[in-house]
């Protein structure tokens, strides 16, 4: 008879491979490893990610895993953003590049006259020579392909030419306007010659389980998973939800008791464990999931209470005043309003180090 996974013990198992459970001493590209990913659709959530996650998370280890390009920042899951290593990038590129050809369709009439084949060409000579802003890039391009739309150039290279960001100084590494190289230039070896999707479900258990062919079709942006793992079937525990649903897992992946204590938490803005699921229960409740994204798209920095996302937060720095408001889903019981509060304050000192005084404010 198959196994039934609540919700709570999905929630810990997750939390247990996510970091969460509590804070791990290990190096930030094991963690990124471990993670298989973090989303960075902006360079400062993978920071306020790992500090939240590591025991002595030094900045610093970041920005220099960056510079020596045992990190990379770069297009992958859901043709978005992600930090990644460079043996997991160069691994799985390839295997994302159907999600990226599928997001061109995102540009409809744009695309007319417009010849992917020749850009990434043309795109490819351009970076010969180092890195380049999308500016200098979709400028150049507009000056070869005259009649096509600049954004459908540029947005041709995003998807189809394998680039890694180039870090800076810049307190998180990247500027806004950040210079794009090529990856095989970047990192020595281009990306894998063939896709390998069983080796990267085996990963995104590993990362986020036990989970459903749906959930990782959510995280990846990839189609028609279930034969994939009808495939692994022999290779991995089957177990259900509360819904009867299919869940696969690693057969000895970490799966706490359900009354393991979570502690208090701080995630930050588009962090992949509230995206990593196509049922998000485990982490947020479906009332409470509308208000995890804005109008304009952005996924909102949630908080953390016994294993659950309990709301939103963000930080105000004013007058050397650094301030943290959290917006609560519903009322908190008094000891989450103490143990997120003393979780907030270790985290302004972190994001505002020159600050005189540090408060954090319930909604």
């Amino acid at each position: 008879m198959t196994q039934t996974l609540g919700i709570r013990a999905l929630n810990r198992a997750t939390l247990a491979r996510q970091l969460l459970l509590a804070r791990e001493r290990a190096p930030v590209t094991e963690a990124v490893g471990r993670l298989l990913g973090m989303q960075a659709q902006e360079p400062k959530p993978p920071f306020l990610g790992l500090w939240t996650r590591l025991d002595g998370f030094d900045a610093a280890e970041l920005r220099a895993a960056l510079h020596d390009r045992t990190l990379v920042r770069a297009t992958a899951m859901r043709a978005t953003l992600h930090l990644m290593t460079a043996p997991d990038y160069t691994a799985f590129r390839t295997t994302f590049q159907p999600v990226l050809d599928g997001a061109m369709r995102a540009l409809g009439d744009r695309a007319e006259g417009l010849d992917v084949g020749k850009t990434v060409e043309a795109a490819r000579a351009l970076l010969q020579d180092g890195p380049r802003t999308f500016n200098e890039i979709r400028a150049l391009l507009q000056e070869e392909f005259p009649d096509v739309n600049e954004r459908a150039l540029g947005y041709a290279v995003r998807m189809c030419v394998p680039l890694v960001m180039a870090p800076t100084d810049d307190r998180w590494t990247f500027p806004r306007a950040s210079g794009f190289a090529l990856a095989d230039s970047w990192l020595g070896s281009a990306p894998a010659a063939e896709p390998d999707v069983d080796a990267l479900m085996l990963r995104y258990l590993a990362a986020y389980g036990p989970a459903s062919a749906a959930d990782a079709q959510t995280w990846s942006g990839l189609a028609a998973l279930g034969e994939v793992f009808d495939r692994l079937r022999p290779r991995l525990r089957v177990f259900a939800d509360d819904a009867g649903c299919e869940l696969f897992d690693l057969p000895d992946a970490p799966r706490p008791d359900e009354d393991v204590p979570a502690p208090a938490r701080f995630l930050p803005e588009f962090d992949a464990l509230v995206l990593a699921h196509a049922d998000r229960r485990r982490i947020i409740a479906d009332a409470h999931r509308p208000s995890l994204t804005t109008k304009n798209l952005r996924v909102r920095a949630v908080f953390l209470w016994d294993g659950f996302a309990r709301g939103v937060w963000e930080t105000e720095y004013k007058r050397r005043v650094a301030t943290l408001r959290l917006r609560p889903f519903e009322p908190l019981p008094p000891e989450a309003v103490e143990a997120l509060t003393a979780e907030g304050e270790a985290l302004l000192r972190f994001v505002e180090p020159a600050a005189k005084e540090t408060a954090v404010a319930v909604a």
